[in-house]
């Protein structure tokens, strides 16, 4: 990744966070629209000119503020918090993105996505730490954002109709380790399949086991990481969503 391409996603994030804080303020109860919509205006071109440089797509459709206004009318969004809101859903994937490439990571544009959102999302927020990491905090801030994608991926799997916990526990909203434990069980049943479940267990066992480390460093935190993207890879094959 190159020093003009990080500057610029670098300021792109500023110019977009005021974007964001002029299209926030006139919906709630701010200045006119009359009074800052040419700043709109400068800056919209400003940043759609530097995301074509980029080539990533600008989220925001509306080409002045009167549009914008148009738009929450229409739509219902009748409450202050309803706007802030749609505004910081409409820059949500796109600040990501550039964070990605402000810490120098590239965009891969080949990675699959699973299509669980808080899973997709928090792969990338691990991408993002592990390479702004800097100390023993930061490492470990790695294995806590790996455990909220099992349990997030847990979530979005388990059947408690299909999926009988192994020891007879019902599993808690935030107990991973049963729910992934029991779909793999009950998804890879039959003696033909014993390698892969004992394959798909022993990835999350080591995925929990680096979390819970008091003391990471750069290999333990990669290591957690990489455990992790291999129980969601394993768990989305196993679902179907990486058939073709």
């Amino acid at each position: 990744m190159d020093d003009y391409t990080v500057n610029a996603a670098s300021l792109l994030i500023e110019e977009i966070e005021a974007q964001k804080n002029l299209m926030i303020q006139v919906a709630t109860g701010g200045p006119r629209i009359e009074e800052v919509d040419e700043k709109y205006r400068s800056l919209r071109r400003e940043i759609k000119r530097k995301l074509k440089n980029l080539q990533i797509d600008n989220p925001n459709p509306f080409e002045g503020l009167w549009d914008w206004y148009s738009y929450w009318k229409s739509q219902g969004l009748e409450t202050y918090r309803s706007r802030r809101q749609y505004i910081r859903d409409l820059y949500s994937n796109l600040l990501s993105k550039l964070e990605e490439i402000e810490a120098g990571l590239a965009l891969d544009e080949t990675r699959e996505y699973t299509g669980w959102e808080r899973v997709d999302r928090g792969l990338d927020k691990i991408r993002i730490q592990l390479s702004s990491s800097h100390d023993e905090e930061d490492y470990q801030q790695v294995g806590l954002l790996g455990r909220e994608v099992l349990i997030s991926l847990a979530q979005s799997v388990y059947d408690p109709s299909r999926h009988e916990p192994l020891d007879g526990i019902n599993p808690s909203d935030t107990d991973a380790k049963r729910m992934i434990d029991s779909f793999i069980e009950y998804e890879l049943k039959g003696q033909s399949n014993k390698e892969l479940r004992s394959y798909a267990k022993s990835a999350l066992d080591l995925a929990l086991k680096l979390q819970h480390r008091r003391t990471a460093d750069f290999r333990t935190a990669a290591m957690s990481a990489e455990a992790v993207v291999s129980v969601v890879n394993t768990i989305a094959i196993i679902s179907g969503r990486r058939d073709k």
